[in-house]
């Protein structure tokens, strides 16, 4: 198998000038795009060219999804800075999903847009509910980042029947272990702000032990951020979101020991080492400990 090189070959699509400038974008899917290409590259339906075609393709529909996600849907001031930011990643994200139908038509993949399509208007019905269930209520914050997690492996699941059969039920372990990880170290960074952290796993788990007064500045954005920062401690927030993140990899360390193919078992040592990487390089040095 040739070396994994999708956030390279995503580069042209997602480094755009203006975006860059001014808006921030959420991470790449690289934990989960690095596992598809491994499984894909095992597939004997797909080749090398197919393989790197539909992760490539994936990651950018999934960072157009992650970019509309981002925007901040509960601020209420017009013009200046942060509506250019909100305008721009709509854009944004609009533009990276595009790039999807653009480079499955052009080679002739019509098949897999079918698929990825569907998977793409399960997505939106699935977070739709989400919403629709933390709209006006409280939600358990265990159970938003299960939610959460379902969501990011979505697209990535429309791959399983391509997959060959033995492989299937690893893939499917793996691809919710590595999500679960990038999951949590996106909610670790998000928390960071009680701004970024609304509707967040931290968000939610502060809210379970808030007092009222507390309730109302969390969500009138009006709470000091060495308050919002006291608050996350005495709840455990990113305590909590550390050990998760730290049982994800005990779970794929002994996911791995269990496969005899030296050859895959390496390679996806290979991703769980970049994984890990890419974690402490975006600030988590939490998956050191």
């Amino acid at each position: 198998m040739k070396p994994y090189r999708i956030p390279q070959l995503a580069k042209p699509y997602t480094d755009y000038d203006m975006i860059q400038r001014h808006t921030e974008l959420p991470p790449f899917s690289d934990g989960r795009g690095h596992l598809l290409y491994i499984f894909l590259g095992r597939c004997r339906e797909a080749d090398f060219q197919q393989g790197e075609l539909f992760t490539l393709v994936t990651g950018l529909v999934q960072l157009g999804l992650d970019t509309h996600e981002s925007i901040d849907r509960n601020h209420q001031e017009p013009g200046g800075d942060i509506m250019r930011t909100r305008q721009l990643k709509v854009l944004a994200g609009d533009y990276f999903s595009s790039w999807f139908y653009h480079l499955l038509a052009r080679h002739g993949q019509i098949e897999m847009l079918g698929t990825l399509s569907a998977a793409i208007a399960d997505f939106n019905v699935m977070k739709a509910n989400l919403f629709g269930k933390m709209s006006g209520r409280l939600v358990p914050a265990d159970q938003y980042l299960k939610h959460t997690v379902q969501l990011n492996m979505r697209l990535f699941l429309s791959f399983t029947p391509m997959i060959e059969e033995p492989l299937r039920d690893i893939w499917q372990k793996l691809l919710a272990e590595f999500s679960q990880c990038e999951t949590a170290a996106q909610e670790l960074r998000r928390g960071a702000a009680p701004t970024s952290a609304l509707e967040g796993y931290a968000y939610w788990k502060v809210l379970e032990a808030a007092t009222e007064e507390e309730r109302q500045q969390l969500k009138g954005q009006t709470l000091d951020p060495k308050d919002w920062q006291k608050l996350k401690l005495r709840c455990k927030c990113d305590t909590l979101l550390t050990d998760k993140l730290h049982a994800s990899l005990a779970s794929i360390q002994a996911l791995l020991q269990g496969i005899r193919d030296e050859e895959l078992a390496g390679q996806l040592r290979a991703a769980l080492d970049r994984l890990l990487l890419q974690m402490k390089i975006s600030g988590q040095a939490a998956v050191e400990g």
